[in-house]
């Protein structure tokens, strides 16, 4: 599932430039994760790098935009030809939802 941030972001701007698929970008507010950039990281990293990042424990699951462990691997694909995908033996969902 795509993760999402909440109203508890304080616009620190930790988490743009470790989202490894450009997914978090700047909204009226706070930042924002695109869920059809969003791969929890899956492919990338072991754990949720803009949750690891966040100072206020914004980036949260979005219940909106459930996905398997197959549909995230299929999102990095299509977002990442050609890349072999890393850690995904180690990878866990973030279990905190919004």
């Amino acid at each position: 599932m795509a993760l999402k941030i909440t109203s508890d972001c304080v616009s620190c701007g930790a988490c743009e430039p470790v989202c490894p698929n450009s997914a978090i970008s700047p909204g009226d507010e706070t930042y924002v994760i695109d869920p059809d950039k969003c791969t929890e990281c899956y492919g990338w990293h072991a754990e949720q790098q803009c949750a690891s990042v966040c100072p206020t424990d914004a980036c949260l699951e979005d219940p909106e935009h459930r996905e398997t462990k197959e549909q995230l691997l299929a999102k990095f694909q299509r977002l990442n030809p050609g890349k072999e995908p890393e850690n995904t033996d180690k990878w866990q969902p973030l279990g905190r939802s919004a």
